[in-house]
């Protein structure tokens, strides 16, 4: 006779200090207009399909039932991670004014023009996990070439150690200005921007 296993326990957080999620200020607006959107509009029009279909009789084969039901679970989950980075959010604004050694260095918002050891010449912007454009050129503060920036000023030198190989790097300014980051939008095809039929 076979031993019955045990129910699986919940995934639950591993204990100690949270890690941080810096993010700026506009960057934590998107965030939370995604998540009213989710809770307020997506997630009771997707409701009204489930319950609609569900009214429809035979729910093993009734595709408009578990679509549904699937795209549910993908909204809650969707809206839990939000939750949690919204509650973990450290909001750090780039135009605030540093004061010392602090204004001349990298650190997080900071907006870096460099060259490496070829000449070529880039500027990225060092925004936070949620806020990356890799085709604005807005890097994460924990990418591995923000990581080799970091605390380094104009006419210093960064070592950058990725999957491609060491690149030798000189930072020739640094600046902190305003990064505009783009507002959420609902997306298109959402349930809620569906017209109800008549």
């Amino acid at each position: 006779m076979r031993a019955k296993r045990p129910l699986r326990e919940p995934v639950r957080d591993a204990p100690g200090p949270r890690p941080k999620n810096y993010i700026t200020p506009a960057g934590l607006q998107r965030l939370r207009d995604e998540h009213k959107f989710l809770l307020t509009r997506e997630r009771p029009a997707v409701t009204q399909v489930v319950a609609w279909a569900a009214a429809n009789g035979d729910r093993s084969e009734n595709a408009d039932y578990q679509y549904g039901k699937r795209r549910l679970r993908q909204i809650d989950s969707r809206i839990r991670f939000l939750s949690k980075r919204i509650d973990a959010a450290e909001v750090v604004d780039p135009e605030a004014p540093r004061r010392g050694p602090a204004a001349a260095k990298v650190f997080f918002g900071a907006t870096v023009h460099f060259k490496n050891a070829a000449g070529v010449e880039r500027t990225v912007r060092i925004v936070g996990s949620d806020e990356v454009d890799l085709s604005r050129n807005y890097i994460s503060w924990v990418s591995p070439l923000a990581r080799a920036l970091m605390k380094k000023g104009p006419g210093e030198r960064a070592v950058l150690h990725a999957p491609g190989g060491t690149e030798h790097l000189e930072i020739m300014d640094v600046s902190y200005e305003a990064i505009p980051i783009d507002p959420f939008l609902e997306p298109p095809g959402a349930e809620s921007a569906r017209q109800p039929e008549r």
